[in-house]
């Protein structure tokens, strides 16, 4: 009997296992539709794992195996300590944005538990997530400054705040007058003279190493110190490093040629070159490197870092900038007025000129914090002295709410005309350096007493020591003034390490 060409299609045995493998796998993805996927949902990616994580790092990500239910995940998304933030979500992967950088010197775990996929609700069959737990840490904070009594005298010093030890950077036969911090930690770009037969226009520039490593660790190495520009032929003024440390500006001044005076750049360890523009006066990098601010004649201008450029932009109704947000987008600049009072204003890129306060004192500094919501600023009141009819300015630290243009007063200090301050990276807390009359004082507190007031701008009073103070900040906490702590050290520029 002859079978039809059909039955010969399935008469070789090769065929019948190609049916039979058919079969079998058609009923095993009739069963996996039938029961669902049993697989539980997982993190696969955290883009923060095992990092140290400084205040530029703006946000992580999450990524998950498959589609996530986003309440699910909201709602078991747990740190410890706390950090609160905003999220967003872009398919399986979900963006976390802090509200404020991670406060430094802390480690961090982030857990997740109890979150189901998109579909677990309406499947019916939930599926929790496997138990997530990630790890990453913040750097040390230390911060540095310029010593001024006994063996610290204008030198430069280094702070570990959690071990608190110091350790001084530079040798006493240099006198320290202004300094830098490099963004990788690691440098210190500062100016100095010779502590014996030097004057302040024979400053040179040099970089010192700070002794931490790139594990974030205070290694037991001598500093290492290195010269950048010497003062022979120019006289070197006020100097600048740019965010991202590849940049060094310098005010310089011939001492051959008379009236050849402005700004001369060095860029990444190269020979300095003239920018051939208007000399100015104050200036400042701008937070992309790439420009410089620059007061110039009724107005700041805004110049490219090339030889003889014309300005990028020019701020005619402003003397200086003192200060730009981390984003770039706005700065705090000083209107001087005709009726001689000061106005402090917000620029921002978008052409927007908000004055802030108008006082009739002074305004020695402001600061954005991390988030850029609040200015915090150095201001003074003008008080007459009847019975010898001079006039004193007694400073005071302000935070002032750029939204609503609110000030609050947040510290009263003596009398004086020396003093700055820096906020910390992570915008917890703020240095500041503040004439203390009384140094046996016991007083967490800088003194406000009439022997605080008698500290004047007089040189009596450019010789009282000023000691480090560092002030917590609670932006939550608007009812109650923050408490300063005095810290056992003197000195002035104390800035915090990035």
């Amino acid at each position: 009997m002859q079978l039809s060409p059909r039955f010969k299609l399935f008469s070789q045995p090769i065929d019948r296992y190609a049916i039979g493998l058919v079969a079998i796998l058609s009923i095993a993805i009739a069963i996996l539709l039938w029961i669902g996927d049993r697989t539980a949902p997982q993190v696969r990616d955290f883009s923060w794992q095992g990092q140290r994580i400084d205040a530029s790092n703006i946000s992580f990500v999450l990524t998950f195996n498959r589609p996530m239910n986003r309440e699910s995940v909201e709602q078991n998304l747990k740190f410890e300590p706390p950090l609160a933030g905003k999220i967003s979500w872009s398919s399986r992967r979900m963006s976390y944005t802090p509200l404020a950088p991670a406060t430094y010197g802390k480690s961090y775990t982030v857990k997740l538990e109890n979150a189901y996929d998109r579909f677990a609700s309406e499947s019916g069959k939930k599926i929790a997530i496997d138990p997530f737990t990630g790890l990453f840490k913040t750097p040390n904070p230390y911060f540095a400054y310029i010593g001024s009594q006994e063996e610290e005298k204008g030198r430069l010093v280094l702070y570990d705040v959690l071990q608190k030890e110091k350790r001084v950077l530079t040798p006493p036969n240099l006198t320290v007058l202004d300094f830098r911090i490099y963004p990788d930690r690691q440098k210190i770009l500062f100016g100095a003279i010779e502590a014996v037969g030097q004057s302040l226009l024979d400053q040179k520039l040099y970089v010192v190493t700070t002794g931490i490593d790139r594990e974030d660790r205070l290694t037991a190495n001598s500093p290492e110190i290195k010269p950048v520009l010497g003062s022979d032929d120019f006289q070197n003024f006020k100097f600048d490093l740019s965010p991202d440390g590849k940049n060094i500006l310098v005010q310089r001044l011939s001492r051959q040629q008379v009236g050849r005076y402005g700004l001369w750049l060095i860029k990444d360890n190269q020979a300095p070159r003239s920018l051939d523009n208007q000399p100015g006066g104050d200036f400042m990098f701008t937070p992309d490197s790439a420009s410089v601010a620059i007061a110039q004649g009724e107005g700041v201008a805004i110049l490219p870092l090339e030889p003889q450029a014309p300005p990028l932009d020019f701020l005619p109704r402003f003397g200086t900038v003192l200060n730009f947000g981390r984003s770039g987008t706005q700065a705090a600049t000083i209107k001087f007025n005709k009726d001689y009072t000061r106005s402090l204003y917000l620029v921002n890129n978008q052409g927007v000129q908000k004055e802030l306060t108008k006082i009739n004192g002074s305004i020695l500094g402001a600061q954005f914090d991390p988030q850029e919501k609040n200015l915090y600023c150095l201001l003074t009141d003008v008080e007459q002295d009847t019975a010898k009819n001079i006039f004193r300015e007694k400073p005071y630290l302000a935070a002032i709410d750029l939204e609503s243009a609110q000030l609050r007063r947040l510290l009263e200090l003596p009398s004086q005309r020396e003093v700055q301050f820096n906020i910390s990276p992570d915008g917890q807390s703020i240095l500041l350096n503040s004439a203390i009359p009384n140094s046996n004082a016991s007083s967490n507190t800088p003194s406000s007493t009439e022997d605080s007031a008698q500290s004047t701008r007089s040189s009596q009073a450019s010789q009282v020591p000023t000691q480090l103070i560092m002030l917590s900040v609670n932006n939550s906490d608007r009812n109650n003034l923050p408490q300063p702590e005095v810290l056992p050290m003197f000195g002035k520029f104390a800035r915090w390490i990035p």
